[in-house]
């Protein structure tokens, strides 16, 4: 069974590493996911439980380049901080669906 469910990456700034030991979760989410998507997709691929997702448009930018008349322009883009139940739940943004593959590891054996 195939679901729906968007594709997210996790950003890892100073800021969002902060927050992080706050229980907040920074991703990058396709323009058209809502906050629910972003909630079932984060308990299926980290199995934790999410209490509120905040969402964030990024507007372009245009800039220049090496000081030359060479322009760059970065494309929009969405961002969702998402904020998980309990204090002492954690969880690790660069190992997707770890979860995942340990209950998959269990009904194996």
């Amino acid at each position: 069974m195939k679901t729906n469910l968007p594709t997210i990456q996790p950003i890892t700034t100073e800021k969002s590493s902060l927050a992080q030991s706050k229980g907040k979760y920074t991703f990058m989410i396709p323009l058209n996911a809502t906050k629910v998507d972003v909630k079932k997709a984060v308990k299926e691929l980290y199995g934790a439980d999410v209490s509120k997702v905040r969402t964030i448009l990024a507007p372009s930018k245009i800039r220049m380049l090496k000081g030359k008349y060479e322009w760059a322009k970065r494309p929009m883009m969405k961002k969702a901080i998402v904020t998980l139940k309990g204090k002492k739940t954690t969880i690790d943004p660069n190992k997707i669906g770890s979860a995942k593959a340990e209950k998959a590891e269990k009904t194996k054996k």
